[in-house]
């Protein structure tokens, strides 16, 4: 991302409505593949530090690191998380930790912002303990590209068989995967396709509060129903879970 994004990020992500929901995935999806208290786990392009914040609240015991390929991402997590987090300057495709390191990995957004993604997702399986699970989630459809894509550089927008294929490649078992942001997905091809103005950058802002209110009751209906077992057949966001074979 340009480094204007990540002082953006910093300033929102701790209350924006998509920050809120897509950490309550995340966070879903490893107490669903039973984390465990005391588990190691690494945020593979944590950018300022939200994901760790948020996640850290609920659980207290486990342990935090953080890579981030921006030096400036990585000194602003720091200031956000303290010293409790070990944070690196790193790519996902050069992870600097042993094998079997980690119980969890989770990256949200980062994987589709590398040209060499098969590479960062077996080092996702390389860094991981036996048994450890991985959550990735990245954006969806190369024809929904806008500016939002251009200020984040995204190098690629996925299919759920893309990612799906991404984590067979590198060795996972039990995957699965579901689209999100499902039902705002038409307010958000308007934006982007019809609606766009030359000063759009990204869509990582503030909101009015109605209008967050809005997105974000939505996205309880969207977790509701991925709580029920079902899953989204179409969405601006795909969300991966998979597991390392013991």
């Amino acid at each position: 991302m340009q480094s204007d994004e990540y002082v953006k990020l910093a300033d929102v992500e701790d209350r924006m409505w998509y920050f809120r929901s897509l950490h309550a995935h995340v966070a879903r999806e490893l107490a669903e593949a039973g984390v465990q208290r005391d588990a190691a786990v690494l945020d593979a392009g944590c950018g300022t530090g939200g994901m760790i914040l948020r996640l850290r609240a609920r659980h207290p015991d486990w342990r935090w690191s953080g890579i981030d390929f921006m030096p400036l991402a990585c000194e602003l997590t720091r200031q956000r998380c303290g010293q409790d987090a070990d944070i690196r300057e790193a790519s996902v495709t050069a992870l600097p930790f042993g094998e079997a390191s980690f119980d969890a990995v989770v990256s949200a957004d980062v994987i589709c912002q590398v040209v060499e993604a098969e590479v960062a997702v077996k080092e996702f399986f390389r860094v991981l303990k036996p048994g450890g699970v991985v959550v990735i989630n990245v954006p969806a459809y190369m024809w929904m590209w806008s500016y939002h894509d251009d200020s984040c550089q995204t190098k690629h927008r996925y299919t759920r068989p893309e990612v799906d294929g991404l984590l067979g490649a590198a060795g996972f078992a039990n995957r699965r995967t579901t689209h999100w942001n499902a039902l705002p997905f038409p307010l958000v091809w308007a934006k982007r396709k019809l609606l766009r103005t030359a000063q759009d950058t990204s869509d990582v802002k503030d909101y009015p509060a109605v209008i967050d209110a809005m997105f974000g009751a939505m996205m309880g209906v969207e977790h509701a129903w991925l709580r029920a077992g079902g899953a989204w057949a179409w969405g601006t966001s795909v969300l991966a879970v998979a597991r390392k074979p013991l």
